[in-house]
Order: C-alpha cells, then structure tokens, then sequence
C-alpha cells in the first residue's frame, strides 16, 4: 500500500498541533524515505501531539490525527536499526547533522558501504585543513598561484592522458612546442630556428628528468667503452655533496658509483679544478647545480666546462656536464642573461628544469633536454602503438594528467619573456630587500649571493650563539604567524652550521616581506627573554612531538640508514 498524499489532506497533519514548518519537516521525512543516508530520526518535539511512531514487526503505522501510512517491512527494519544505533528520530540534510558525522574512519581499509558525495567532499576537505597554508609556506619553491584562466584550462582537461597521442594529437603539439621554446631559452645549437628538431621531453617534475639524464648518459658510456673494448664496470658521476636527494637516488636506482665533492663552511658550491681533476674514465657526466637547494647559489659551470674540455682533449676522454637547473633554469635567463651556463658551453650536454618551481605552473611538471640526438642514445627509445598509431617513449612513467603541461604552455603564451623577466626580477628584488633588513639588525649573516647572482631567496644564520638557534626561530615563526620557514645543517663538510631560508615565489610579495620581518623581531624577543631551560623544554617537547606523529602516520624513520648521505653524514636534504 502506498502512502497517502499528506498535500492534499490538511487536517491529517493534526490541525493546531503541527505548524508549517513541522508540516514540511514531515513531508521532506517521508518523500526521503526511510532508508535514505539523509534521515535521521530524533526523537518528536513536545508540539508533535498527534504524531505516534509504532514498532511493529512487519510494519509501521503512523497515525497523525488520522492519518494512516504504511511503510514496508525491509524499511520498518532500517528506520529501527537507525533508532537503536542512533536514537533520533528527525531527518537532517546536513553534512554534520547526518550519522556518517558521528561515524569513524577507519584510515588502514576501505569501507564496505558507500558515503553520499558531499559528506565524503566536506570530510577529505576538512582534514585537509590540517595541512600547511601554502601561501605561507617559504620553505619550498614550488608554485603556489596561477590566474584563475589556468585553473580553468587545467579543470577542463582533467580527464585527458597525456600519453595517447592520437586520442589528443593537440596536447601532444603542445608538449613540443614546450620543448623548443625551452630549448631556445637555452641556448641549444638548432640549425633552423623555425623548425622543430629541439630534443626533450615532459616529465613529472625535475626527479624523472635527472632520471633519464643519468640513464642517457650511462648507456652511452657503455656503448663508447664497449666499441672500444674496455669494461663497462664501476661508471661513476662527479657532483657535490650538496646536491638534492634525486641524485643519489640515480645514482643507486641506475648502478653508478657517486663521488662527491664536499662544500666547505665558506664555499657552498663545486671547486672546478677539484671537481675535474675526480674525473677519470669511468665517469660518465658531471653534476653541475644551478641553484642550490640550500644557499641558492649557481655553481661555475663555464669554468667547469672550460677545464673539462682541456682534460677531454688532452686525455681523450668524452665527459659531458649535465646542469641541474631545477631551479634556476627559469630564473638565469631573465635575470641575468649573460651568465654562461647552458648549452653555450660545448660540454654541457644535458638539462633539467622544473617548469612547478619558476617555470609558474602547478607541481608537477619537469623538463629534460638534450644539446642534440646523438646524446640520447636509441636503445633508451620505446616505439609503442597500442594507442592508436606508432610514438616514441623516454619516459619513466607512462600514463598522467595532460594539466601540467598545458598549464606550463599558458604561462608561456600568457607571460613571454617579458612576463618572465618582470617576475624574476620582483623576487630578486624583495629576497635582496629582506636580505639587508635582516643585515641591519645585526643579529644575523647572510649566506645567499644578490642582485641577480643566485636564486632570490635568502639563507641566513645567527651571527652570534645564545641559548636559542635556528631551529627554535622556525619553530617560534610556525607557532606564531604560521610561517612555514625551514631551519637545516649544511651539506657534508659543513654540516656543523645551521641555517634558515625564506624561499621568494611569485605570490610572496613586499607587503608580505614586512609582515614576516615583523613576525620575526617578535619571535626574537620572546626567545631573548624566554629562559634557556625554557627553550630547551619547548625544543625537546616539539621534537617528542613530531615522532610521535610520525608513529601515528604509520611513517618509518630508518635510523640505521648507512648507504646514503643522510646516514654516512647526517646530511639533511632541503626541501624544494
């Protein structure tokens, strides 16, 4: 038997008893229906009379001044499960009001029933009000606002895969253009300016492109040593202890033997002669930086490239350089253009840029380029078809979003070089600016280069030791204005200095640049006259702290790691 209409019964909704809106909470309940994850049941309010809800075994009869309705035996027994779980009685559309709300999440195994839509969008959402603001966050360098027309680009080619070419030969185009634009920022020696022979690659962020760079580079160390009738044993790559984490993971991942050359407390960058003179003949390329993760500097690529050539030639050799330009790639040439660093130079054969950092577009988009083909050796090449028509793979991975790199392709279209310049030379400007207030007032040393000379951040240390370091300045500034700023040891060698560093993006400007300088005079002057034992109480509490979520999170720390920096060192990585 199905329900009567309640509309057209007036005097079935109990006359005085029920006003308009327990009218309408009454239809809304049962046009629901029992069932529905949207009702809730609570218990009738004292102006509910007439209303009487039966339990009975096969079915439920609610009466309401005589009113009749008859609902089913399969939801008589919902609506009493409902009861009993969660003794209400009256239906709620909200997020917060329904029974998931008052449910646990259980975070190791997917639940057997199904949450409606908007209570699973507010719950992820909420927790990830938990995380960082990412405004606030100095500590990385990837990009963290693009112009709402890309936002609406990236939303409109979500559901495309990058690597089916023939399902969307327009992306593909896009990716190539991409590549040759960059190639030409970066000085490759194309024959035809107007043609299309760049050769490079898009890849998820700057990781995969040391990735191939390092596999390139290996195998065509093996084919030249195997034409030449020697072992293809023990290669190894020449870089600096400061180098980011990726390259030890190539180095591992692809079998090749890392030597490292160590900073100093007053030289963050590479020695050229040191570096060169660790060349021997396994050494398949040399690890150049441009711009390092922790000071910003840019390592001498023109002398390396020039006592490297000297050595090739006079020990027959054909040792290449690839320039780790993850981060500078996309600051050097609008700032300072004249500084010889890429392809210019005869013996860089190989580049890295990460398009999420100051490429502008959102993480993760990286970019690999070769100086020409003969550098990419062809049995490193894929030749695949099931999509729809023969392509060519060097990639890592295979299937992705096609957003990142089409967000990259608009920044291109939408700033050109002048965009680009204008943006770069903003943040070098304000990181200079933040760097000589911070100079002025005497309590600290800045370690990053200026105008222009390294990447505009600026990395810091107190000049004098007290009872409080570096490490409890950034925890005071995360505490206190929910700055992210992060607080490190230097690379190997080095590792007895501590430093901060504020990273400068696109979105972080003047205003801001004040308004964290006034945040950290006042951490100073709580720290100045907070007692050390004090300090030392808050640093330790803070460090129980942060294991203690890493226990929670299910997150291992390996402290017994000795086949890496961090564990041979203590070496920490910046973050980028």
């Amino acid at each position: 038997m199905g329900m009567r209409n309640l509309s057209d019964e007036p005097a079935a909704l109990g006359g005085s008893h029920l006003g308009s809106c327990e009218r309408a909470s009454v239809i809304s309940q049962l046009s629901v229906g029992w069932n529905d994850p949207r009702a809730i049941w609570r218990t009738p309010s004292p102006d509910m009379q007439g209303a009487v809800i039966t339990d009975q075994p096969s079915t439920s009869t609610i009466t309401m001044s005589g009113l009749s309705g008859i609902v089913s035996s399969d939801q008589n027994q919902q609506s009493s499960q409902d009861q009993k779980e969660h003794g209400r009685y009256f239906s709620s559309s909200s997020v917060y009001g329904s029974k998931f709300a008052d449910a646990a999440i259980n975070p190791f195994e997917m639940a057997e029933d199904e949450l409606p839509a908007d209570s699973a969008y507010r719950f992820v959402h909420d927790e990830l009000a938990l995380d960082g603001n990412p405004f606030l966050n100095l500590a990385s360098f990837v990009t963290t606002y693009m112009e709402p027309q890309a936002e609406k680009l990236m939303l409109e080619n979500l559901n495309k895969n990058f690597i089916d070419f023939e399902e969307y030969p327009a992306t593909a185009e896009i990716e190539s253009r991409c590549v040759n634009m960059l190639a030409r920022l970066f000085n490759a020696p194309i024959k035809d300016n107007n043609s299309g022979e760049a050769v490079g690659v898009s890849t998820i962020g700057s990781s995969e492109a040391v990735m191939l760079a390092v596999l390139a580079a290996k195998r065509r160390w093996q084919h030249k040593r195997r034409a030449e009738g020697k072992s293809t044993e023990h290669p190894n790559i020449v870089m600096s202890s400061a180098v980011q984490v990726v390259w030890e993971k190539a180095a591992r991942y692809l079998e090749v033997e890392e030597k490292y050359q160590n900073v100093t407390e007053t030289r963050f960058v590479l020695d050229p002669k040191e570096t060169v003179d660790a060349v021997d003949e396994n050494t398949i390329l040399i690890c150049a930086i441009l711009g390092s993760t922790y000071t910003g500097h840019y390592e001498d690529v023109a002398e390396i490239d020039r006592l490297l050539g000297e050595k090739n030639k006079k020990e027959g050799l054909d040792v290449g350089i690839h320039v780790d330009a993850a981060s500078g790639g996309f600051v050097a040439p609008f700032v300072n253009p004249d500084l010889k660093w890429d392809f210019r130079l005869p013996n860089v054969i190989s580049i890295n840029a990460s398009g999420h950092k100051y490429g502008l577009a959102y993480p993760g988009v990286g970019w690999a380029l070769w100086r020409s083909k003969e550098y990419l050796p062809e049995d490193i090449l894929f030749t695949i078809n099931y999509l729809g028509s023969p392509q060519v793979s060097f990639t890592l991975n295979f299937s992705k979003s096609a957003v990142q790199v089409i967000a990259q392709y608009y920044q291109f279209l939408r700033l050109g070089k002048n965009g680009y310049r204008a943006i770069m030379q903003n943040l070098t400007d304000d990181a200079d600016y933040f760097a000589n207030t911070l100079e002025e007032t005497g309590r600290f040393t800045i370690l990053s280069e200026r105008s222009g000379k390294g990447l505009p951040l600026v990395a810091f240390k107190l000049k004098e030791q007290t009872h409080y370091d570096e490490f409890d300045i950034a925890s005071h500034l995360r505490s206190h204005g929910g700055w992210i700023v992060p607080a490190y040891t230097m690379a190997p060698s080095a590792n007895n200095m501590k430093l901060l560093r504020v990273v400068f993006r696109e979105d972080f400007t003047r205003h801001r640049v004040d308004l964290l300088f006034r945040d950290l005079k006042m951490v100073l002057e709580t720290l100045d006259k907070t007692p050390k034992e004090v300090v030392q109480h808050m640093t330790e509490t803070q460090k129980q702290g942060r294991h203690a979520r890493k226990g929670r999170d299910g997150k291992r720390v390996h402290s017994h790691d000795k086949h890496s920096l961090q564990g041979k060192t203590g070496k920490t990585h910046g973050i980028c």
